[in-house]
């Protein structure tokens, strides 16, 4: 690709980013080599769903894995990050029937072949939007390897898996209470429902015992499952019920006598001691009820209305039953009171409908047998957990597992590979698609109308999409692969279904690290929502501001683990740090005539050099350092700090003299050596974080090579650290800041020169600092610096500032009009004060407290603390002047 001869003025990301990307995509740059030699290093992508649109959490999430695969990639290993997507069952197939019912039609009407073609025509129609969005990312994932969970190879690898499973008994059919979402009509797993705290109400109904005046009171949420009563149940231990233990009750409403029992799992503390229990619609009372051989009793459908079980109440919404139930216990004198209970309520995560657990039919996996050594492979150290602490989490969820329930009563997804005789009542789980039952040899088979849960086939993810279960090289190659990177929301959903898939199907487990990042909060500490209106949308930001600016603005101030809050400013900020690098860029380039490739001799380094060249060092080794450890966000803030702060604003400024100095033409050439060099590390260093301005830049340095995403990761160099020049240097940097400090906490002009006095009594400091004399003056603005190694007298209208090492004394006459300058100080304190008793004002008012939002009371005391420093401040520079 041609190259112009110097940067523009301004950086327009618009103008670069899809450039670069078409070029790294064209020439294969993101493809691991072909020989699939040396150190692997491999990334499966959490496959978002087909039908989605980027948003913040893939945002951060596929730069999280970008960077460490970019990374990698430039330190020599053969990198793989493969992409993908899921199908997304219960979410596409609600897409596909709210576009039908637009036209009039429902699924029904369609059949079950027709409405498979309109949901394909979606996918292909809508499926490449998000990967679409990926790529304007930056995401140099290869694209020639991406799979689709329900793509010809995945497909083939779930029916597998399923009847290895099945042959093993580790999947079977039951019936067993399961989370039934009403609206989506299907099962849906434990995980998949959200539980959000409402306020409620607590019922206290009494419960006759039969042929006795006696009542046992239980305390209810839901009063519309106790039509669907079949015992009541205290603890064993509770001496209140001790004498009522074994005795009949006789069920309000519905006039049918059911036990009194007692069992562990009883609250003895919560409401009355005694619960009601409906094995048919609570999956406790469901595990009491086949500890107790108690009777299933459905009272409600899986449409949420009333069945032919609830006796009058049949054919109301759960809703009209629970006020008509209630209504007529008050009437009957059943009804004890009512208490407000705010208490969690699951919620179907597709639709936010309120889930019921129903007993259904339904297939399962036994988990026990496949938990155990996922457990212990975690516990083994061969994976780990990044940070640490989800360690706990994951095998805590591991020990008290539940067998999962993997079918869904939809049409859109993996249909379960199990098939019936019609003749014979035969069951046939096979691999491929059978055309005679091997039993009867009956030609009437009907297959099982379910389908797999989604979670079935992202579980094989990171074999599946290496070709498993054929032999492949890129199985043999990048399985296991090198780390899972994911959000700590889905660690049940996907990470554990992973680990005890891969150790089963593979006899290895899938990754060997899990970095677990957290979620990405609005400004405010609020997950992101569409009820509160508050989520961002990446590609607008993108837009806006060019995918490396998101980029490393989602990721400064990231910790592993921990949910990270979005501010504008941030993202304002790291426009400002793209800006710095370009100009900074621009300012090397236009010095580069007459660049010669030179290795300087170490007498030819000046202190500023040497220290740049050993902060570089230290940096490399710093950053690197962190990405070995996961600690992304800090790296990130790392290469900030040393890019803006000691390249930019400290080395550039010093290196300008040097430059431009016709005497000394050896010179200038080390200095555009040093600046060419450093630049050229730090756009390797910066470029797995914000690739696309990195490349623009690189492509116009002199004997650039065709990427920079192929150039080697710099490696730290201990014979281009010297700490005693860092030190010396450091010295001379706090000096400098205090200088500036005065110029401007005093209002000098910057175009002033002004004189200043060093006290350094430390003989090997002062001579450091009589060595660099024309530093201090060209960074601090000085015609005249005195060192000194006592003071014998304070000059007059001199403002000082102490130091570790020494005592800087600046003398403001004919500088500043000192009377003018309190004058003016004077002013400020005043309103700083204002300010203060403003702020205060609120703090103190009760009301205030009381009503205003925790983000306005905090902006408050974010005030006062600001008045509080500025009037500080202020005191103290009237100090010096009043002296």
């Amino acid at each position: 690709m041609s190259m112009a001869t110097s940067l523009p003025s301004v950086y327009e990301p618009g103008q670069v980013e899809n450039k670069w990307y078409e070029y790294w995509r064209e020439n294969n740059y993101f493809a691991p080599r072909p020989d699939l030699e040396g150190k692997a290093f491999s990334i499966v992508m959490p496959p978002p769903n087909v039908t989605g649109s980027l948003h913040l959490g893939h945002a951060l999430d596929n730069t999280l894995q970008d960077i460490l695969t970019r990374w990698r990639r430039m330190q020599g290993y053969n990198a793989l990050w493969l992409p993908g997507t899921d199908h997304a069952g219960i979410a596409t197939q609600a897409r596909v029937e709210e576009a039908l019912a637009r036209e009039g039609l429902n699924k029904y009407e369609l059949g079950r072949e027709k409405f498979l073609e309109r949901v394909w025509e979606w996918k292909h129609l809508y499926g490449n939007r998000i990967t679409q969005q990926l790529s304007l990312m930056g995401s140099s994932c290869d694209w020639s390897r991406e799979r689709f969970t329900m793509d010809e190879g995945c497909s083939r690898a779930v029916r597998e898996v399923f009847v290895n499973l099945y042959e093993k008994g580790l999947i079977y059919q039951g019936d067993y209470i399961i989370n039934w979402c009403p609206r989506c009509h299907t099962a849906i797993s434990d995980i998949e429902v959200e539980h959000e705290d409402s306020d409620g109400h607590l019922w206290h109904i009494r419960y006759p015992l039969e042929g006795e005046d006696e009542f046992i009171v239980v305390a209810t949420t839901r009063p519309e499952t106790m039509l669907g009563d079949t015992g009541v149940a205290v603890h064993p231990d509770d001496e209140r019920y001790q004498h009522l233990i074994g005795k009949k009750i006789l069920l309000p409403l519905m006039n049918r006598v059911i036990p009194v029992f007692a069992d562990d799992y009883v609250d003895k503390e919560f409401g009355t001691g005694a619960v009601k229990v409906t094995p048919a619609h609570d999956p406790n009372d469901f595990d009491m009820g086949l500890r107790h051989g108690v009777e299933q009793i459905a009272v409600i459908d899986k449409y949420g209305f009333m069945n032919e079980n609830a006796g009058p109440y049949q054919g109301l919404d759960r809703y009209a039953c629970r006020l008509q139930v209630v209504k007529d216990l008050e009437a009957q004198g059943y009804l004890l009171k009512v208490e407000e209970h705010r208490h969690a309520v699951g919620h179907c995560q597709r639709c936010d409908t309120v889930i019921e657990p129903l007993v259904s039919t339904q297939w399962f996996v036994k988990m026990k047998p496949l938990a155990e050594p996922a457990i212990q492979k975690v516990l083994d150290g061969e994976i780990k957990f990044i940070p640490e602490r989800f360690t706990r989490i994951y095998i805590n969820w591991m020990e008290n597992i539940r067998d999962w329930c993997i079918s869904r009563q939809l049409w859109w997804g993996h249909r379960i590979p199990v098939w019936y005789c019609q003749e014979c009542g035969e069951i046939i789980c096979s691999k491929e698609d059978p055309n005679h039952c091997p039993n009867c040899e009956s030609a009437e088979l009907k297959q099982d109308e379910d389908v797999l849960d989604t979670w079935f086939s992202s579980a094989l993810w990171p074999f599946s999409t290496l070709g498993w279960p054929d032999k492949t090289r890129d199985l043999d190659f990048f399985y296991p692969t090198t780390v899972l990177v994911t959000g700590r929301d889905i660690i049940f959903f996907w990470v554990a279904r992973m680990i005890f898939s891969g150790i089963e199907h593979m006899g290895e487990v899938p990754f060997y690290d899990v970095n677990i990042h957290g979620l990405i909060l609005d400004a405010q500490g609020r997950k992101m929502s569409k009820s509160l209106n508050n989520g961002i949308d990446p590609i607008e930001v993108i837009e806006k501001f060019g995918a490396d600016t998101l980029r490393f603005s989602l990721i400064t101030g990231v910790t592993p683990g921990n949910d990270v809050r979005f501010h504008w400013d941030k993202v304002e900020n790291t426009r400002n740090f793209a800006n710095k690098i370009w100009n900074a860029s621009r300012f090397v380039l236009m010095n580069m005539e007459g660049f010669e490739a030179i290795k300087p001799g170490l007498e030819e380094l000046s202190l500023a050099d040497r220290w740049i060249l050993s902060r570089l060092q230290l940096t490399i080794a710093e950053v690197t350092n962190l990405l070995d450890k996961y600690d992304l966000g800090e790296a990130a803030r790392r290469l900030y700090e040393f890019i803006w702060d000691e390249f930019c604003d400290w080395y550039i400024e010093l290196a300008k003299p040097r430059l431009v100095n016709q005497d000394n033409p050896r010179e200038r050439l080390v200095v555009q050596n040093v600046l060419r060099d450093v630049l050229v590390d730090i756009l390797r260093l910066l470029h797995p974080f914000m690739p696309f301005i990195t490349e623009e830049i690189y492509q116009f340095l002199p004997a650039h090579s065709a990427t920079i995403m192929l150039d080697p990761w710099p490696e730290s160099k201990e014979e281009l650290i010297w700490l005693a020049e860092v030190e010396q240097m450091q010295q001379l940097m706090q000096a400098i800041r205090a200088l500036r400090n005065i110029r401007s906490e005093f209002n000098i002009n910057p175009s002033i020169l002004i004189k200043a006095i060093m006290v350094v009594p430390d003989e090997v400091r002062r001579q450091v600092f009589m060595d660099n004399q024309a530093i201090i003056k060209q960074m601090a603005r000085l015609e005249q610096l005195e060192l000194l190694y006592e003071l014998e007298k304070k000059p007059e209208q001199a403002v000082s500032a102490l130091l570790s090492l020494a005592e800087i004394y600046v003398p403001l006459e004919g500088i500043i009009d000192v009377e003018k300058e309190i004058q003016r100080l004077q002013k400020e304190l005043k309103a700083a004060e204002s300010d203060l008793q403003k702020a205060e004002n609120k703090l103190n008012n009760q009301k205030f407290l009381s009503k205003a939002p925790p983000e306005v009371i905090e902006k408050e005391r974010s005030k006062a603390g600001e008045a509080i420093n500025r009037k500080e401040g202020i005191l103290q520079r009237l100090h010096l002047l009043k002296k």
